[in-house]
Order: structure tokens, then C-alpha cells, then sequence
């Protein structure tokens, strides 16, 4: 027995390299900053409206550990016209953003022991939270040689009698990829056949330029009968990406009555409830004019297509062209720098701040990734100190 007061997970928990650029890049204030994943947009004002009239209505107190009735009702409406299927209020989990739907999902689903299946690169708060429960986080690489999108075939590979979950994330962060519906049909049908449980991150869902879309949540597995519904999924969603509500914390996760019921007990152990007055908002964000997302979407597509253009004229860069999100995936890899060294090296010589590709998985190594929530100015000087580095190497 040793003496420690700190938990073994809490002491192997792993660090993101996101985080530690973020503040290397503190001691830079001057820099040019690809490195946040947020809209560069304000929260529409009939949103902020709402939440204002909801705290001037006193909705400040307790309120249902699982959300407020409207905004589940709310939520279930606009995913059954989207999906074509019947999503009641009880399908509907409200969470402290998107993170604490992932919490609730791996919750309901893991184990201690059990394997996830997660994608390489992905979003590095996958494996904390699979870290957390003592879960065991097996990666299957995504290569830019199928477009960056994670193929059922592989995941077919990683397979064992200890598969608990996957974890799937389309559109994704930080690839701009968006997964095939084949690979989707296929991988339900695998989850069914084993017995796991898709948990499938869809935070960027309407924020795709020409490719075609498709969720969890829609699809039937090759396998299915006539007329059945796959059902053995998690979909986890937010209003931070889609209507510039990154502060306001508000997400959901939707599925099967008997995963989301134990949700309501797990957040009266962790945060009681959302407050009402964020979820009044939500409400608005789903029932009220969707021009600004519109908007929004409209204006990351021509941020991108400049992205592409400047980037791709870089001597040593290569970037395909992102199907979806505000993210660059950009293979450095001619360069001849690790990913880390890279991005320091921009920091420190060209006051750039970018994210390393490494941050994301050991298969993220050669690329970097950049945002393009940013404005034509910044995204144009961001550029030409991509030129200087190649310029002067």
C-alpha cells in the first residue's frame, strides 16, 4: 500500500497537448492563433434574449436533472423530423455541453476493464474519459489515403469480446471529414452482431459544406429485418458549434430509453441540472429563425475554400479539402519536423500559434491542424508566416 494521496487515475490521467500549446502560446500575446475550436461568431440576440428573459422571469433554481421539459420536447421534434424517426422526450438527455454527454454515455456503457474503440487522430478528451472509468482505449487509425474517414473494416479488426463501445465522430474534429454511410450501416451491424454500443459525437452536424451527411441515428444495419430501427447508439450533440454557444455549455445526448433513464441519477450526483435560464435559451436556439446559422455555415465554406488555396500554394503543405467543421487538416510531413517541433518552432520564430497533429493520436504525427473560425485578415497573415517558415528552412 503506498501512501499517495492522489488516485492512480488521477495521476496517469492523460495530458493534452492542446492544452500545453494553448499555454505555451500565453507567453506570445501578440501571436497569430489558429488553435481555438470555437465560432468566431456572437450567440444570435434572440438567444441571448431569451436567456435575459428567463433570468428577469426568476428561472434561477433547480430545475429537472434530465432538462426542462420544453427543451427535451424540443430537442425530441426537431431530431425526429431530421432523422425520420420517432424520438420522444425520454430519448433526450440535457448536459453540461457536449463533454458531459460523452461522460454519460461512457458511464452507462463501460465498464472497468472494457475496451473502446476510438479513432487516430480524434479529439484527445476520448481517452481521458475512457482513462477515467478504468476503461482500455484501443485506436484504429484514419488515413489520409481513404480521405481521412474511418473505414467499418477496420474497426472489424479491433473487435474483441471486451468491446464495450466505439466511439465514432463525423463530422470530425480535428479531420473535417465526414464518414460514409456504407461504413455507418456496416458498423451498426458489427455493434449489433457483438453487442456494443455506438457513441457517435455529431457536434458539428449542421455545420457541413457539400458532403453528404448522414448520422447514426438514421441508418439500418445490413443485417436488420424489414422495418427494424438500429438502436444501439448514443448520438451526442451541443448548441456550442451550431448556434455560437460555446459558454453557455448546453448540449444533449439521444438514445434508448433504458441508457438514458440512469442519466438523470448520474447528473443529480454530478451538477443537479443545467440552469433553466441557459436551457429557456436552447429553446429559442432550436424553435426560433435559423438564418444566422445559415449564415455561419455559409461563411466557414468561403473561409475554407481561402484556407485551401493559400495553404496548398505552400511549397512542402498539402491540405484536402475539409467536407465539413472549421478545421484544416494539413500534412506538414515534407517538412521534415515532427508535428511538435513544428508548431513550437512557429510559435517561438514566426508568432504563429497552431495545434500539432500528434495532440490527436500517435497517427496525427506530419500534420497540423488550423482553424479557419477566423477572419480572412488573420487567416491571410497566418499564411504568409507559413510561407516565411518555408521560405527560410
Amino acid at each position: 500500500m503506498t501512501d499517495s494521496r492522489i488516485s492512480p487515475m488521477a495521476e496517469t490521467y492523460p495530458a493534452s497537448d492542446i492544452r500545453k500549446m494553448f499555454n505555451l502560446a500565453l507567453d506570445f500575446p501578440d501571436a497569430v492563433k489558429l488553435t481555438v475550436g470555437e465560432p468566431d461568431f456572437t450567440t444570435p440576440e434572440h438567444i441571448k434574449a431569451a436567456g435575459i428573459r428567463a433570468i428577469e422571469h426568476d428561472n434561477t433554481r433547480y430545475v429537472a436533472n434530465a432538462g426542462i421539459p420544453e427543451l427535451r420536447a424540443a430537442i425530441a421534434r426537431k431530431y425526429s423530423a431530421r432523422w425520420n424517426r420517432s424520438i420522444e422526450p425520454a430519448n433526450v438527455m440535457v448536459s453540461f455541453g457536449a463533454m458531459e454527454a460523452l461522460t454519460f454515455a461512457l458511464d452507462v456503457t463501460v465498464s472497468p476493464g472494457d475496451e473502446v474503440i476510438i479513432p487516430d487522430p480524434s479529439f484527445p478528451n476520448y481517452l481521458g474519459q475512457v482513462h477515467r472509468l478504468g476503461g482500455v482505449a484501443v485506436s484504429v487509425p484514419v488515413t489520409e489515403d481513404n480521405d481521412f474517414k474511418l473505414r467499418a473494416e477496420d474497426v472489424r479488426s479491433a473487435i474483441t469480446d471486451k468491446t464495450a463501445a466505439i466511439i465514432i465522430n463525423s463530422p470530425s474534429n480535428p479531420l473535417g471529414s465526414v464518414m460514409d454511410r456504407a461504413d455507418l450501416e456496416q458498423i451498426a451491424a458489427l455493434a449489433d452482431e457483438h453487442g456494443f454500443t455506438v457513441i457517435s459525437d455529431e457536434v458539428y452536424d449542421e455545420m457541413v459544406f457539400e458532403a453528404e451527411y448522414t448520422s447514426i441515428a438514421e441508418v439500418k444495419p445490413s443485417t436488420a429485418e424489414v422495418g427494424a430501427e438500429f438502436d444501439r447508439f448514443l448520438a451526442i450533440g451541443s448548441f456550442s458549434k451550431t448556434y455560437a454557444m460555446t459558454g453557455w455549455r448546453c448540449g444533449f445526448v439521444i438514445g434508448s430509453e433504458d441508457f438514458i433513464a440512469p442519466m438523470a441519477l448520474l447528473q443529480e450526483g454530478l451538477t443537479s441540472s443545467l440552469p433553466g435560464f441557459v436551457q429557456e435559451a436552447a429553446v429559442a436556439a432550436i424553435e426560433g429563425p435559423q438564418n444566422a446559422v445559415d449564415e455561419m455555415v455559409a461563411s466557414y465554406a468561403r473561409r475554407r475554400e481561402l484556407m485551401v488555396e493559400r495553404i496548398n500554394a505552400i511549397d512542402g503543405l498539402s491540405l484536402l479539402p475539409p467536407a465539413a467543421t472549421f478545421y484544416a487538416w494539413v500534412n506538414v510531413s515534407e517538412w521534415g519536423l515532427s508535428s511538435w517541433d513544428l508548431a513550437t518552432r512557429l510559435l517561438e520564430d514566426h508568432n504563429l500559434a497552431t495545434i500539432p497533429g500528434s495532440a490527436f493520436g500517435p497517427a496525427g504525427e506530419g500534420y497540423l491542424r488550423l482553424t479557419f473560425a477566423v477572419s480572412d485578415e488573420t487567416i491571410t497573415t497566418a499564411c504568409n508566416r507559413l510561407e516565411a517558415f518555408a521560405a527560410a528552412r
